[in-house]
């Protein structure tokens, strides 16, 4: 094996250009990231991503008892049955590469309580037909299938993964930037906040904007969340006199986690697609999770709060005149709460619950009940619902006719063009990264627990994020890595823990370098020094928080 053919030399490349790229000739994500896929397919051999689709559309082979008695678990869409045939494949042991040794034949197929097929099978033919474990066993289709893949040019390669992953997440997002963008101008985001205050009062501000950050965090982006917290921060530190590193603090707290853990935020959903971890499991536990590190970060605020000051200077953004304007604007103006929180809400309760429904079978099977809820809670379906109900939000609350909408979505469109073009081009990275035979390696280590696996996830992705601060890069970069631990008995535990590792891992370290990191100092007036001071600090405990709390979940509840 050449220097340069070796999964980790090709590994340190990747990481090197995209972090090169970004830091050094200050290029584009999405340029940094698509010269890193095809940089990784050009490096790749055929034989190595040969091996890895091989193994991705076969099943890996695990002795039980006899061979009479040995079951495969027959899934996919390939039609099987009797007299069906599968080829055995097995590393050679000087050049890795795999090599058919044997056919099998299916006698029968049964179904288990579970509802997954099982086929027992006989060894027909071949120089060693009888298979052994670490053996891959695959449907001559899906062989021939992976053979022709592996033989596609480099475009190609880079191409169709990032077709792939566009068509996972690309409506998802355009949908969301929409949706953030109705809220933001028809002031459905200003009901949200102004409500929490109003019920909470001036003593629970700071609770209130912990809360509404994370909720408005869900589908906007962090940016656009504190662009529309600030100033209501700054007209409650012109009302009570003082608590301003509290305010800043708190929204940060907010947004900045709802950012890395719950769908459709890009870098939370992209993760939970490479894993293969269902959406609405991922909202759930994004949520718990999420919610534990900001209320560490709302007690860090209080503490900070109480040992130092920050005063609330001039910024080019607001005025002072213009903050009083914000903070004595008529509610009268604003959207009722109840339909402000329904393109929020609304998405969140169809996915999340068609998930719990489908998970406890609390539903009749093919009935009319399961379809709908299946219909209604795909995530397409129930963000297109929550996109139709924030549009209608938007145009009701201006009073004007739908043409007159066509300037504020293109807008919103457009930043979210950026995004899944980032975001597809970070899956076409991953997926190129995963043919270099890094999975094969990762399945070879030594069954670790899952508490180190996760670990190891956390800092690979907190490694990433300090060097090149955006932490939907990182989240990208990070899960093309370490998808290969995903696979079923290498990670020991449900792959949603993982994703919460990695979105964890993707807050540390906030600095200069950090897009965020700028927005929070230069609305608030911080300067740099407070925000290394304060801000900094702050991610990293979010981060540890988040790590402690998956890793404790993850082993009382593994879900295995």
């Amino acid at each position: 094996m050449s220097v340069l053919t070796n999964p980790l030399v090709i590994l340190a490349i990747a990481v090197a250009i995209v972090l090169v790229g970004i830091l050094k000739f200050r290029l584009h994500a999405f340029l940094a990231l698509t010269m890193a896929a095809l940089t990784v397919a050009l490096l790749t051999p055929q034989q190595a991503a040969e091996r890895f689709l091989i193994e991705k559309g076969g099943i890996a082979f695990t002795s039980a008892g006899s061979l009479d008695s040995t079951y495969l678990e027959v899934g996919g869409n390939r039609a099987v049955g009797p007299d069906t045939r599968y080829a055995v494949l097995r590393p050679d042991p000087d050049t890795g590469n795999l090599i058919e040794v044997g056919t099998l034949r299916i006698t029968e197929i049964d179904e288990d309580s579970a509802g997954k097929r099982r086929a027992r099978v006989v060894a027909v033919a071949g120089t060693d037909p009888t298979p052994r474990d670490g053996d891959t066993v695959i449907h001559p289709l899906d062989l021939r299938d992976a053979r022709t893949q592996a033989r596609r040019t480099i475009g190609e390669k880079v191409a169709g993964a990032f077709g792939t992953t566009c068509g996972k997440i690309g409506i998802l997002i355009a949908l969301a930037a929409i949706i953030g963008k109705c809220l933001l101008d028809s002031g459905a985001a200003d009901r949200i906040v102004r409500s929490a205050l109003r019920v909470v009062g001036e003593r629970g501000a700071p609770v209130a904007f912990v809360g509404s950050g994370f909720l408005l965090g869900i589908p906007v982006f962090f940016d656009t969340v504190f662009y529309l917290m600030m100033p209501l921060g700054k007209a409650m530190r012109l009302r009570t006199g003082g608590n301003y590193l509290l305010y800043i603090l708190c929204i940060v707290a907010g947004g900045t986690m709802a950012h890395s853990l719950v769908p459709p935020t890009p870098g939370p959903l992209l993760v939970a697609e490479e894993l293969g971890v269902d959406l609405g499991m991922m909202i759930v536990a994004g949520c718990l999770i999420g919610l534990t590190s900001s209320s560490a970060a709302f007690l860090y605020a209080l503490f900070m709060n109480r040992r130092a000051e920050v005063p609330m200077r001039e910024s080019a953004d607001f005025s002072l005149e213009e903050l009083e304007q914000v903070a004595q604007r008529d509610e009268r103006e604003l959207p009722p709460l109840g339909l402000s929180l329904l393109p929020i809400v609304l998405p969140v309760l169809l996915i999340a619950g068609n998930t719990i429904l489908q998970e406890l079978s609390l539903l009749p099977d093919g009935g009319t009940l399961e379809y709908t809820m299946s219909t209604l809670g795909n995530k397409n379906i129930a963000l297109a619902l929550a996109t139709a109900i924030a549009i209608g939000l938007l145009v009701w609350q201006r009073g004007e006719s739908l043409d007159k909408l066509a300037e504020p979505l293109q807008g919103a469109l457009a930043s979210g063009g950026v995004i899944i073009l980032i975001t597809a081009a970070g899956g076409a990275f991953g997926a190129t990264l995963q043919q270099t035979g890094v999975v094969s390696m990762i399945r070879g280590l030594p069954q670790y627990s899952p508490l180190v696996v996760l670990t190891m996830a956390f800092f690979v992705t907190t490694g990433i994020r300090t060097a090149q601060g955006s932490a939907t890069v990182a989240m990208i970069t990070a899960v093309g890595i370490l998808a290969g631990f995903a696979s079923e008995g290498q990670l020991g535990c449900h792959p949603v823990y993982l994703a919460l590792a990695i979105g964890c891992g993707s807050k540390p370290v906030a600095w200069m370098n950090d897009s965020g990191f700028w927005v929070i100092c230069k609305m608030s007036g911080m300067t740099e020094a407070e925000g290394l001071r304060f801000v900094t600090p702050m991610s990293i405990l979010m981060g540890l928080v988040g790590l402690a709390a998956t890793l404790l979940a993850a082993t009382l509840l593994p879900l295995a």
